[in-house]
Order: C-alpha cells, then sequence, then structure tokens
C-alpha cells in the first residue's frame, strides 16, 4: 500500500518517497492577516491539517511549518483606515485566526514563522541572488531577472513567450515601477521605503521585502534547501510558487520542494466567493450562525482536495447529517460500553477495515473514500445501539463491538473528527429528571414549529450525557443508559 501523490510540478501521480526516511518536512503557505479568514482558509487548512495527520497515522515523523504574511498593502491599507498600525492589525487578525482553526479542530502547526521576524534571511537570500546574477537593484528597488532562471515557468506550465504580463505586472510606461525593471516579467524581491510605511534597514536601502521571498526565506530557515512537501491553494500555483521556485532554486541549485500538492478553490452557490457579489462568509460568521465545526469539517473531506468544491446550504444540510450519523457512531462506547461490560483500556483494531481505509486514502489523499469506510461502521454501531435500546440485548458480541467502536474512534480521529465528541462526552449525565422532561418538552415545541434542526440538537444533547429518547405514536420515552 504505497501513498502516491499527484504532484503539480510533474503533472502526474507519484509515489511518496521523502528525502529522509521516515521523516517528512511539509510548508503551507498561510494567509496574509488583514482580515478574518473565510471558507476558503478554511478548506485549505482542514485539507493540510489531515494530511499532517495521516502522514501521522500511517507512521511518519511530520514537521509541519506554516507561515503569517505579515507585511502587506492590504494590511497597511486596513492600518491607513483604522488609524493603526501594521503591527497592531497583523496581531489581531492573527489571534482571530488561532480562535477560528480551534473552533474548527485544526492542530497547531510546529512553528509559525513571521515574515517581519524573518528579515535576515530574507535580505540574505536577495544578497546571494545578486551575487549570483538573478537580481539586480534599481532606485532603492532590487529585482528578480526572471529570464535568468532557464526553467522558469515548470510549475504553471507557462512560457513566457507566451505570456502576457499578468494584471499587477502590466507594461505601463508611466507606471515608475515599471521603469525600474529591465524586463516586465521581473518582480520585486526588495522595495524602497515610501513615506509613512514602515521599513527595515538593507543594503540596497530602507525598504520592505516583496511577498514572494518572504516565504523562500521561510521555507529555507525552518526546514532547508529542499523539503518534500509544499502546499497551498490552486490560486498560488501562478505567480507565487513559481516564484518561489525561481528564487530558491537560483540559489541553491537544488529542488526546493519535491511534492507541490494545491487544493482547490471554494466556489459559494456556483459563484466565485467575493465582497463585492455579497457572498463572502467568513469562519466565524458561518460557525456563530450554528453551523458544527465538525460539519465544516465533514463538507470538505467529502470532496477530492484537488477539486473545487461548492459551499451551498444544500451541502452544509447534508454534511450536517451525515455528521449526526458519524456522532452517533463515535457516542456508542460511551452510551452502551458500561452496559455491554467492556473492559478498562483500547480495544485491538479491525485490521481488515484500517487496512481498507488505508488503501483508499493513499490514493493521493483519497478522503472522501476514506469517509465511506467510516460511515459503515458508524451506521453499524448505530444499528446495534438501535437494538439494544429496544431489546435490551445485541447479537453481536461485546468484543466485537468494542473493536468496531474502537476502529471508528480511530480512523475519525485521523480525519480529525473527534473535538467535539471530547467536548460531549464530558459533560457530567447529572441531569434530573425534571431537567430531561424540560429538554424533551422543548425538543416537542421545536419539531411543532418545524425547526428540525433545534429538534436534533437537544435529542444530541441528551444522547451525549447518556440519556435515549425513544420516539412513537404515543409520545417520546427516555432512559438512562
Amino acid at each position: 500500500m504505497t501513498l502516491t501523490l499527484y504532484n503539480t510540478l510533474t503533472r502526474r501521480q507519484e509515489p511518496f518517497e521523502t528525502v529522509e526516511a521516515g521523516k517528512v518536512k511539509m510548508y503551507y503557505c498561510g494567509v496574509t492577516v488583514y482580515d478574518y479568514c473565510h471558507l476558503g482558509h478554511a478548506r485549505a487548512c482542514i485539507v493540510w491539517d489531515v494530511v499532517r495527520r495521516y502522514l501521522q497515522f500511517i507512521g511518519y515523523q511530520v514537521r509541519y511549518i506554516q507561515n503569517f504574511t505579515d507585511i502587506d498593502d492590504k494590511i497597511l491599507n486596513r492600518a491607513c483606515v483604522e488609524h493603526s498600525s501594521m503591527e497592531a492589525v497583523a496581531d489581531r487578525f492573527i489571534k482571530a485566526y488561532f480562535e477560528d482553526m480551534a473552533r474548527l479542530g485544526i492542530k497547531e502547526a510546529d512553528e509559525y514563522p513571521r515574515a517581519t521576524h524573518t528579515m535576515n534571511g530574507i535580505q540574505r537570500l536577495i544578497y546571494e541572488l545578486e551575487n549570483k546574477g538573478f537580481a539586480y537593484p534599481s532606485d532603492g528597488d532590487v529585482y528578480y531577472a526572471v529570464r535568468q532562471f532557464a526553467e522558469y515557468g515548470k510549475l504553471s506550465g507557462r512560457k513566457l513567450e507566451d505570456m502576457q504580463a499578468g494584471k499587477s505586472e502590466r507594461v505601463n510606461i508611466e507606471d515608475p515601477e515599471y521603469q525600474k525593471k529591465k524586463d516586465p516579467f521581473d518582480f520585486a524581491l526588495w522595495k524602497a521605503a515610501k513615506p509613512g510605511e514602515p521599513a527595515w534597514e538593507s543594503p540596497w536601502g530602507a525598504g520592505r521585502p516583496g511577498w514572494h521571498i518572504e516565504c523562500s526565506a521561510m521555507v529555507r530557515d525552518r526546514l532547508g534547501d529542499t523539503i518534500d512537501i509544499h502546499a497551498g491553494g490552486a490560486d498560488l500555483i501562478f505567480p507565487h510558487h513559481e516564484n518561489e521556485i525561481a528564487q530558491s532554486e537560483a540559489v541553491t541549485g537544488k529542488p526546493l520542494a519535491r511534492y507541490w500538492l494545491h487544493n482547490g478553490m471554494v466556489k459559494v452557490d456556483g459563484e466565485k466567493m467575493s465582497k463585492s457579489l455579497g457572498n463572502f462568509t467568513t469562519i466565524r460568521e458561518l460557525l456563530d450562525r450554528g453551523v458544527d465545526p465538525m460539519a465544516v469539517r465533514l463538507f470538505v473531506l467529502t470532496a477530492q482536495y484537488r477539486t473545487p468544491i461548492d459551499f451551498t446550504d444544500e451541502a452544509i444540510a447534508a454534511a450536517t447529517n451525515g455528521w449526526h450519523t458519524i456522532k452517533e457512531g463515535l457516542l456508542f462506547g460511551y452510551q452502551y460500553g458500561k452496559k455491554l461490560g467492556w473492559g478498562v483500556g483500547t480495544a485491538s483494531l479491525i485490521a481488515e477495515t484500517v487496512e481498507r481505509f488505508q488503501e483508499t486514502v493513499n490514493n493521493d489523499f483519497n478522503f472522501p473514500g476514506g469517509l465511506t469506510v467510516l460511515f459503515e461502521l458508524a451506521k453499524e454501531l448505530r444499528r446495534e445501539g438501535n437494538i439494544i435500546v429496544h431489546e435490551g440485548k445485541t447479537e453481536t458480541s461485546p468484543d466485537e463491538l468494542q473493536r468496531q467502536w474502537q476502529t471508528l474512534v480511530t480512523l475519525a480521529g485521523v480525519l480529525g473528527l473527534e473535538a467535539e465528541i471530547e467536548a460531549e462526552t464530558q459533560t457530567s449525565n447529572g441531569l434530573s429528571d425534571a431537567e430531561i422532561e424540560a429538554k424533551i418538552q422543548q425538543r416537542q415545541e421545536a419539531r411543532k414549529g418545524k425547526n428540525f434542526a433545534e429538534s436534533d440538537r437537544i435529542r444530541d444533547e441528551l444522547q451525549a450525557q447518556g440519556i435515549t429518547l425513544i420516539d412513537s405514536r404515543d409520545g417520546t420515552r427516555w432512559h438512562r443508559n
């Protein structure tokens, strides 16, 4: 069962072989911290969180680095509007980032380098590029000479002779930046200081780094010349990742990354997400509306990570229903384990099921296929739970049920579908009979009002506290497990 990955650089699926046996160096191009994270960030962060978890699950020691871009025109513009500072804006939205990711159950990276904390490494890289003839100073700026790097375009498949300058690089002879360049395709490594903007001293004068050089320097400083996986959104392939390759490999003469992985974009009701269309949704807005964070994870994982996904109310409703199914399976052990006489400790996993899960996911991180295995386990446990409730016993042996449950818990954990369960199962089951009856009355009122989401929430809340509801034509009965 060899792990194979689709490599954007080679445009084919390849066996995964690391620079150092048993270890993975992984870098994800993180967020520019000028606003709250949106659905696109949620998808990327969930995907790479699960990739890291899975690599650890199959035995790799993973060093995972994710950067923050904390110096950028957008950050400076926001600081200007708010009469604040670049540092204050960046710090506020870095704090918000961690709050949002914690709600989504995303594990923290091993390190979060910031561009403003990597200035020595940035200047060192620019200096080396200049010495090797790949960069040139021009009136306080420093530019990368794109045509000097013969392999430019190898990641994106673009050729200079076929390309028009990108939107930010369109030829405009009145543009002062254009006048500084030797070639319109050249891009800035260092920008001369402008009045009122933050600046750092450098051999080329006071200024600040360009966006692309920041990631090249942070990768090199934290992980070395060649890493195993460089990850990011598909929108970064060109020019950002293309320029990273040109910068880093021109200096080191070594591949920057063995595997370039890119997640697909998020659409909203078939449209590109943008503030101008009014469909721009932040993570905290979505979760504050009552959408379960685990349903968001499930929604992201139901699509192959490289394909676009469409965020719709129907898709989130389907993911919410799917999460309820898996959650019922995950709660099985806490509800029925004691009744079934399970001993203390972890049961052995079902080897055939784990093998099928791994064989599926090993095909370019096929998480949708992995979810199929989870749903099979969860539905079987839910069926067994219903039999226990209605008949007081089950024909399946307690040991086998414990193995099924332990396998589900383990594999769900690989996909990060466990954070809410941990919180729920720690809830005291000390509700009085009167409190339970009051909850049931609230649920009945919600059902009369056709607020089925609230009805399900109350049922799940009681279930998590060891109280099972049984609906019938005569009303709702309940019992403690």
